[in-house]
């Protein structure tokens, strides 16, 4: 375990954001985090992963740990269901295509998400009708304050949209060494509700999909609508979808009837953060090297060299023009480290 100094966090974020952090160590092994954790000479410690739900803003004095555990484990099986303990290091795109190749079912909605298994949790991921916390069993974490391996049950979790104890009260005191799912076996829930799945689907002539049907429609869909970072900086979704009250999504839908919208409970309404985007004249808009993209209004993207404060003043312009437009408040999904 060797601490670097200086170090480029260029090729570890997915916006490609050339910020550069004081410290910098690679963590193989739950022993050497342990290590770290507890070593006072790094007051300002910060972890990552894959670097995808993330912006960076210049130079950060503090030390990045990055998590490297690897390995993928089947701890229970029974006929129809089998338990799998992932490592945080293991990429989730490639640990869902894993799960697909072994027929374990459960994650199929969520293809191609960047990013890696230990830090969806804390953001409780999700894409097309399906959560992570519909397969979530445990975690392991390594506790900041006192370098204890704990277990942490989806209870303990309190999963949410896009929320979890991981961003509230458990926000800096958890590091996530390892997630354990419940997969389906031989017989699987297929989620193919989502309006694009359907099509994807038709369009293929797909009428019983299987769960690699469900990846493939999925990867296709994301792949039409989403720039892939290694050729175009970005974190994928920037913004939340705001969810708001019936009161003021009555409002809404009264000035807007041909506004999307998704209905949650009696009380409360999801309204897709691209469109607002979109009807504000920011989808594929430029400003400088930071933009907005051309098929998915969501996503901020950095052309070439736009810095962590460029970005963020283009998500603050438009979240001011949202909120301008529609009396509706948008906010970032991406964590800011500065």
């Amino acid at each position: 375990m060797v601490v670097l100094e200086n170090f480029s966090l260029k090729k570890y974020n997915t916006f490609g954001i050339d910020a550069t952090a004081r410290y910098f160590v690679e963590i193989t092994t739950i022993e050497e985090l342990q290590q770290i954790l507890s070593n006072p000479d790094y007051p300002r410690k910060i972890i990552i992963g894959g670097g995808s739900n993330m912006l960076l803003t210049d130079s950060i004095d503090a030390l990045f740990i990055h998590i490297n555990l690897k390995g993928k484990q089947i701890i229970s099986e029974s006929p129809n269901t089998v338990q799998v303990k992932v490592m945080a290091g293991e990429n989730w795109h490639e640990m869902v295509m894993w799960a697909i190749d072994n027929n374990f079912g459960g994650l199929e909605n969520m293809s191609l998400i960047p990013g890696n298994t230990g830090t969806a949790p804390i953001q409780n991921i999700g894409a097309y009708g399906v959560e992570l916390k519909d397969c979530f069993v445990s975690c392991e974490a390594v506790s900041v304050i006192d370098q204890h391996l704990v277990t942490l049950t989806k209870e303990e979790c309190k999963f949410g949209y896009r929320d979890s104890f991981f961003k509230n009260e458990g926000k800096d005191k958890f590091v996530i060494t390892s997630v354990t799912f419940s997969f389906t076996k031989n017989v699987h829930k297929i989620n193919s509700g989502y309006g694009a799945i359907e099509n994807q689907l038709e369009k293929e002539s797909i009428i019983h999909p299987t769960i690699k049907d469900i990846s493939n429609a999925v990867i296709a869909i994301r792949q039409s609508k989403l720039p892939d970072p290694k050729i175009l900086g970005n974190s994928g979704s920037f913004f939340k979808n705001p969810i708001v009250s019936t009161e003021i999504f009555e409002a809404f839908i009264a000035k807007n009837p041909d506004a999307p919208f998704y209905k949650m409970s009696d009380d409360f309404y999801k309204i897709p953060a691209g469109w607002l985007i979109e009807q504000c004249g920011f989808k594929g808009k430029r400003f400088g090297d930071a933009g907005v993209h051309k098929n998915q209004a969501l996503v901020l993207v950095n052309y070439d060299k736009a810095t962590g404060k460029d970005i963020l003043d283009l998500a603050a312009k438009i979240i001011k023009e949202v909120k301008r437009t529609f009396d509706i408040e948008i906010s970032p999904e991406v964590n800011l480290i500065k």
